[in-house]
């Protein structure tokens, strides 16, 4: 069984985020999204929240699990036992940085292989933090996530 893990703060989970994932889901028998509990960054959504949201958002994947974890991503998959790690590209500035995880995780674990998947080009400029910020002075975020993931956004934004 091909088990693949897909990384990342998720705070929120967009809708460019479920693209890859639901894309990933079709290469893999297995996926596992990992939420990542970091504590130097400041999330909006505790860890369960994030994992409540994207379980709500992907109940029509049968073959993705969604897992907080702590540490590093290469120790994760080999407690999950996943061979490969799922990252989006959007943009040249994107593979910069994923070229120097690849190779540190390379360098920590050649057995763990990194699988890049391009962004859609609707979901090209589409971020957690491009969400925030538009959600935070009340813009339109209908397409960007899930309307479950929009509705939590809107009521945070007035805590």
């Amino acid at each position: 069984m091909k088990i693949a893990v897909y990384p990342g703060s998720f705070d929120p989970l967009t809708n460019g985020h479920l693209d890859i994932l639901k894309r990933a889901a079709s290469l893999f028998d297995h996926v596992i999204v990992g939420v990542l509990v970091n504590s130097n960054k400041k999330c909006l959504f505790s860890p369960e929240e994030r994992v409540d949201m994207i379980n709500d958002a992907i109940h029509d994947l049968e073959n993705v699990r969604v897992m907080h974890f702590n540490g590093l991503m290469v120790d994760f998959c080999e407690k999950v036992g996943a061979t490969a790690v799922i990252r989006g590209l959007r943009a040249v500035s994107d593979y910069e940085y994923e070229v120097q995880m690849f190779a540190a995780n390379y360098h920590l674990n050649s057995k763990v292989e990194t699988v890049f998947l391009m962004s859609q080009p609707k979901y090209s400029f589409l971020s957690s933090s491009v969400v925030k910020e538009i959600a935070y002075y009340g813009g339109n975020i209908n397409e960007m996530v899930t309307p479950g993931i929009a509705e939590l956004l809107k009521k945070r934004m007035k805590e």
